[in-house]
């Protein structure tokens, strides 16, 4: 009988521990499987907000980014603003944490103004980047640039000066004096300026809130308080086609040279009749798609690296928390019908 109890009790642990040991085994995989095919399948929902809605320069970007967005298969809801003013992009990036988007990347008006509702975001567990003009760091992962600021900003200067001979009095036509892109970039302007161009002279800096209306009326206010102009540099893309409307109406042709930056299809017409010099810009449509590919890659743990190739962009540099899309391109009468955007 105890012999009996003693194998009846042997057996039973015996199964109790292949079960147990079954079991364990069985359930690891099954969940890690599961896991896995959740995240393979996984769709984010990415809010790409520019500083204002309408005008060319952020339009073609949209396009860039909805690109991205089918190749990458995400969802990415593009909404700006319809002026350039940081209370009302505020309103749309809480719109945006309200549809508990998985990410936002955001073209700063005003770095001060949006710096809570960023970290209101990020405190949802939103990741959150800035492209094409930045924020305050402790808002964002990273910020994707267009080109080296100090770069840029000094090359502006330099593409008015070939035009002036290197003299005269100029003015500058800026987006927002609160944009941090726009400061950054009359900064480096004037560093040039007093650098390399001693004979040149800066008279007026006027601001245009990226409004097209409105920069044509400074233009015109301008031309018509500085009878000696040489030059007008615009740092935002409406600010060029409305100083070269100006001075076309003006009568000021090749008096007053036109340079800044814009996109080759709002400048061709002024670059061909000489009411302007030279346009410089990059692809707005590469920024777009961009920030749509590195936004996903950060929702995926991957963060952007010096050298690394980006498919339909290039090759992009990353200095510390900046990434930097790659060289400013100039466009003048001569090649600005190569290009379409």
């Amino acid at each position: 009988m105890i012999v009996i109890l003693l194998l009846i009790f042997t057996a039973t642990a015996c199964q109790g521990r292949y079960s147990q040991s079954e079991y364990d085994v069985i359930h690891s995989i099954k969940s890690n499987s599961t896991s896995e095919k959740q995240e393979d399948h996984r769709k984010y929902t990415i809010g790409i907000v520019p500083k204002v809605m309408g005008i060319s320069y952020f339009n073609v970007a949209e396009e860039g980014a909805m690109e991205a967005a089918n190749d990458l298969d995400v969802n990415v809801i593009y909404e700006g603003p319809p002026i350039a003013d940081a209370s009302k992009q505020i309103n749309v990036i809480r719109h945006l944490i309200n549809l508990s988007v998985d990410a936002i990347a955001v073209s700063a008006n005003d770095p001060e103004k949006l710096l809570p509702i960023i970290l209101e975001a990020k405190s949802k567990g939103i990741k959150v980047i800035t492209w094409d003009a930045d924020t305050n760091p402790e808002g964002r992962d990273f910020f994707v640039n267009m080109v080296d600021t100090e770069t840029l900003g000094r090359h502006l200067l330099d593409t008015l000066a070939w035009n002036t001979e290197e003299t005269g009095e100029y003015a500058i036509m800026t987006g927002a004096f609160s944009a941090s892109n726009h400061n950054e970039w009359l900064k480096w302007i004037k560093h040039q300026q007093s650098e390399f161009y001693p004979k040149m002279r800066l008279i007026d800096i006027v601001e245009t809130e990226d409004d097209p209306q409105k920069a044509y009326e400074k233009a015109k206010q301008l031309l018509a308080k500085y009878p000696n102009l040489a030059g007008i540099i615009g740092n935002s893309s409406v600010g060029p086609p409305a100083a070269a409307q100006a001075v076309r109406e003006a009568g000021k042709t090749g008096q007053v040279k036109v340079v800044g930056l814009s996109t080759p299809n709002l400048m061709r017409d002024y670059l061909k009749d000489g009411s302007a010099q030279m346009a410089t810009l990059w692809s707005p449509k590469k920024l777009g798609y961009l920030t749509v590919v590195l936004a996903k890659n950060l929702l995926e743990g991957k963060l952007p690296y010096d050298g690394q190739d980006i498919y339909n962009v290039g090759t992009i540099r990353v200095n510390r928390d900046t990434v930097i899309m790659g060289e400013p391109i100039d466009f003048t009468a001569e090649n600005v019908d190569q290009y379409d955007f």
